[in-house]
């Protein structure tokens, strides 16, 4: 690889990497190439940019970005996940891939300049996704006026029953 095109490597990735929301750093020694396509099908489904990367250059390209804690991670055979919107998502899918492949390990995460162990890169692949997200707060709005209709529906059923018992009582 000549110099230029390091270069344009670590532009490119820096670019990347300052519109990320969040990256995980993994260790691919022992998979082959199926599992590895497999893994990229599957992170590309979730808007997700799955690569290798020489850990010189993502060194470079992670200075003055978000992904800078993981500098200190880099070493041996090292493949990036960059996550563009949402976090979870490539959480989850990283996550049971190791657990289904034992030759897979994920070392790192970085959200919003935070670096993410093992333990909560977990935790974050537990929670829901952002569309379940969206509709429990959806739901959570829209329980008080649904509630409020229920209650103004009740006062004329109340009434029609009230009125039902008189009549019946005076046509007995």
């Amino acid at each position: 690889m000549n110099k230029n095109s390091k270069e344009q490597i670590v532009s490119e990735l820096s670019e990347k990497l300052v519109a990320a929301k969040a990256t995980f750093l993994a260790d691919y020694r022992g998979l082959n190439v199926e599992q590895v396509d497999k893994l990229r099908g599957e992170l590309r489904g979730a808007g997700v940019e799955y690569r290798v990367v020489k850990n010189t250059l993502l060194r470079l390209a992670a200075k003055g970005t978000g992904s800078e804690c993981l500098s200190d991670h880099l070493a041996g055979p090292t493949a990036i996940a960059i996550a563009g919107t949402d976090p979870v998502a490539p959480a989850k899918i990283l996550s049971e891939f190791a657990k289904a492949n034992k030759n897979f390990e994920l070392k790192v995460g970085a959200l919003n300049g935070d670096l993410l162990n093992l333990a909560q890169i977990e935790a974050l692949a537990e929670l829901p996704s952002r569309e379940v997200l969206l509709a429990k707060v959806l739901g959570s709005l829209n329980a008080p006026a649904s509630n409020f209709v229920g209650v103004l529906a009740a006062i004329p059923r109340s009434l029609v029953t009230v009125l039902a018992a008189i009549q019946e009582k005076k046509a007995a």
